[in-house]
């Protein structure tokens, strides 16, 4: 997965060419994820919307205000307030749909992560033109049923395939082949990594600067965003804690970038691509502690 994003400024033209798989490598993954996910363990959330309605509202409402605030503090040091804006659009996007995958990957709590990533992602429509607008003043003209429209046409793309799957494959052949699926799950992800890329390494040239602030700012507002989710949660349990911290995490701009429809300036847009470094790196990163802290050994593997 990280290969994805470092190959692709290493190596632009690659970049270049992958570009027009960016969204079929962002959806597929989540069908892949659909095709795994225990449906039961899912719809037992329904029993618990109160936990349910506090993770979006913390996810979609806390998460932006919170980074505005850090953001606004830092600009007064002489923080850059395109940087401050992309991070605030950051933290006010949905999780990314990634996280299902990324949750069976790393043995969390992948039921968890579908109810929180399928949630958010119907509510965001809603709350980041206000979101948006509000903090950091960008106003997306576009209309609510439009853009509910191309949600529903990208998430409901990926469960359509999950469900053709999982309704002319047989269980146990899914069962079997988990391995072969994970391995599609990281190829897609990896060409998602790369295309998204495309046009970065040039920036990267010419802005060395803002491209490292970018980078260690999207590190460290992952990371934070992350902390700040799993000690809010911390009392669901250890596991879905964790899970909570990567969703809070990594944050889909892809649905940003939708939205805006070129109305951002190229340096969010940059940042946002940088931003996809954290998001690939970390899980491998974090793997050994997520391990040593559910006490699950078959993580570490």
């Amino acid at each position: 997965m990280a290969a994805g994003v470092l190959v692709g400024l290493a190596v632009p033209p690659l970049a270049t060419l992958a570009r027009p798989l960016l969204v079929p490598t962002l959806l597929i993954p989540l069908a892949l994820a659909l095709v795994r996910l225990d449906w039961a363990a899912a719809g037992a959330w329904r029993r618990r919307p109160a936990v349910v309605a506090a993770l979006l509202a913390f996810i979609l409402v806390a998460s932006p205000v919170l980074v505005w605030a850090i953001t606004r503090a830092l600009e007064r040091a002489g923080f850059p307030a395109t940087l401050s804006q992309a991070l605030v659009l950051m933290a006010a996007s949905s999780p990314i749909v990634s996280n299902v995958a990324i949750a069976l990957l790393l043995r969390l709590d992948a039921p968890l992560a579908v109810v929180v990533v399928l949630g958010g992602t119907a509510l965001v429509p809603l709350t980041l033109p206000i979101a948006a607008e509000a903090l950091v003043g960008v106003s997306i003209d576009m209309s609510l049923a439009e853009f509910m429209v191309r949600l529903l046409l990208m998430v409901g793309g990926a469960f359509l395939a999950a469900w053709l799957i999982r309704r002319f494959v047989p269980a146990r052949v899914l069962a079997a082949n988990h391995e072969l699926l994970d391995g599609l799950t990281v190829l897609n992800l990896l060409l998602f990594g790369l295309a998204i890329m495309d046009g970065v390494t040039a920036y990267a040239i010419a802005r060395p600067g803002y491209v490292a602030l970018a980078i260690a700012a999207a590190y460290l507002f992952n990371l934070l965003l992350q902390a700040a989710g799993g000690l809010a949660f911390r009392r669901l349990g250890t596991t879905e804690a964790l899970t909570v911290a990567l969703l809070c995490g990594n944050c889909n701009m892809g649905l940003v970038l939708v939205a805006l429809e070129g109305r951002a300036s190229f340096d969010v847009v940059v940042f946002f691509a940088l931003a996809q470094i954290p998001m690939y790196t970390l899980p491998a990163l974090l793997k050994p502690v997520y391990a040593r802290l559910t006490g699950a050994p078959s993580a570490a593997r």
